[in-house]
């Protein structure tokens, strides 16, 4: 089912788990003013109760942390690189040194296991002084800053990254213009042509690192991000049919300037009708068609979307919400659960773009019990995430008979962290337990959990184990 060189591993963030916030150099990033999550309120400076401030230290436990990833197999170590690590403000000529070697280190370790790692070069964490002085990518001076922070990355570890992402779902911008483009200006205050040029500007950013990228070593494969959510019609009324076209195609059309070099058509209707106007800077249209090696994403939920005014009726999402689909059951955070349609997505993207794709992050953010068993060893029986994994699993399996190029999964969360989305520990993704509450207590200790040894043969076996697994 899965082929003999699939890449098996997980993924975190860098201002997830971290932490040393204010260490070694590293500079404030938007992260550290957001301390109730991507909905929450704004503060003006770091607080006590933000905690992804310390995260799970992984700044200090990196090498338990990975050992402990070894332990289950992975072939590949998802992370993004801290964008003030390096450069504080983002502004700067040259870049942190301390912060430099502290990625040296890790991935010293990853390479000590033979862990592939996949980099993502942004991901929700925009200095912070980028976003107050510059308004984050509504201004075009980002393209050079990020170019250079890119160029820095692709020159320093170069010999042993060979997988890089540029943007972290990058078409999440559209509902959070904070956490996504660190735009400084209220959302409310934002004009749909102020967004789709901060938009445009990231994506010229990401065609001319790809660029870069291949110009810098041939062999480097460069990909792009996005958060899918696949919108079903509630009804076979063709009117919610066209609704959930629409929807779905204003986040596909970050695909497809990635994968295809140029905005398409409906995108060019939708901005002749918006009264949007991008401004193209002379070069920006030849650099668009620098496209991306292949294409990945986020998997969490399907939704569903309606012409019906009365029953257009929000539900939860990560990020990007939608009418609830009355077929499907929902996790305790309201996210309704879609194996089937992480196959309807890979089949979707494989056929519109013909890019190999990789499932970067998919996972059940529950609320995990830690007990204590006879001998004293403590774990976590989580079913639960078993299940859920596995039948997203067996999916990605039957995209793969269906003729889909799949590279890898990586699945979020793989050690506990804080979450972006609530900034809570109790919602926890994670294979390995990390003793941390909501309000910052505990010890920070590490315990695997129910799931760690069964992902840990799914991954011996290359998969063989989920077929006998099969309901």
């Amino acid at each position: 089912m899965f082929p003999e060189n699939f890449l098996w591993g997980g993924a975190v963030a860098a201002n997830q788990y971290e932490g040393a916030y204010n260490e070694d150099g590293k500079g404030l990033s938007i992260q550290d003013v957001l301390p109730h999550g991507v909905r929450g309120a704004r503060t003006k400076e770091p607080t006590p109760d933000n905690l992804k401030l310390k995260g799970i230290d992984f700044y200090h436990r990196y090498k338990e942390d990975i050992a402990l990833l070894a332990g289950m197999g992975f072939k590949v170590f998802r992370l993004s690189i801290a964008w003030s690590r390096i450069f504080p403000r983002g502004d700067e000529e040259e870049p942190n040194e301390a912060g430099l070697a502290f990625y040296d280190r890790v991935f010293d370790e990853l390479e000590k296991y033979g862990i592939e790692p996949l980099v993502t070069i942004s991901h929700y964490e925009t200095p912070l002084y980028l976003a107050e002085h510059y308004d984050g990518w509504r201004d075009r001076r980002m393209i050079h800053f990020y170019l250079r922070y890119a160029k820095t990355l692709f020159e320093r570890y170069g010999h042993r990254v060979r997988y890089w992402l540029t943007f972290n779902e990058i078409n999440s911008i559209l509902e959070s213009p904070f956490m996504s483009g660190g735009i400084n200006t209220p959302a409310d205050q934002l004009t749909e042509s102020d967004l789709y040029q901060a938009i445009h500007h990231e994506l010229v950013a990401s065609a001319l690192t790809v660029k870069m990228a291949h110009e810098i070593n041939p062999d480097f494969r460069v990909g792009c991000m996005v958060l899918s959510m696949p919108v079903y019609p509630l009804t076979p009324s063709p009117d919610d049919v066209i609704a959930a076209m629409e929807q779905n195609r204003k986040n596909e059309m970050f695909l497809e300037v990635h994968a295809r070099g140029a905005y398409p058509g409906y995108a060019k209707r939708y901005f002749r009708e918006h009264g949007i106007r991008i401004r193209f800077a002379p070069g920006d249209e030849e650099a668009l068609k620098n496209t991306v090696d292949f294409i990945s994403f986020s998997y969490y939920m399907s939704v569903c979307a309606t012409a019906d005014p009365a029953k257009n009726i929000r539900g939860e999402g990560n990020l990007l919400g939608g009418v609830p689909n009355p077929c499907l059951k929902a996790s305790d955070w309201g996210w309704q659960i879609d194996p089937k349609g992480l196959r309807y997505t890979l089949n979707e993207f494989w056929d519109k773009f013909r890019k190999p794709l990789f499932v970067v992050e998919n996972g059940l953010g529950a609320v995990d019990r830690l007990i204590t068993g006879e001998d004293g060893t403590k774990t976590v029986e989580d079913d639960y995430r078993i299940g859920y994994l596995r039948d997203h699993l067996l999916q990605v399996g039957e995209a793969i008979e269906d003729g889909v190029p799949v590279i890898g999964y990586t699945s979020w969360g793989c050690i506990d962290l804080v979450s972006a989305s609530t900034a809570q520990m109790s919602k926890r993704y994670g294979f390995i337990y990390v003793d941390r509450n909501d309000d910052g207590s505990g010890t920070l200790e590490r315990y695997p959990k129910k799931s760690y040894f069964w992902y840990k043969e799914v991954i011996r076996t290359n998969g063989e184990s989920l077929c006998e697994q099969k309901n």
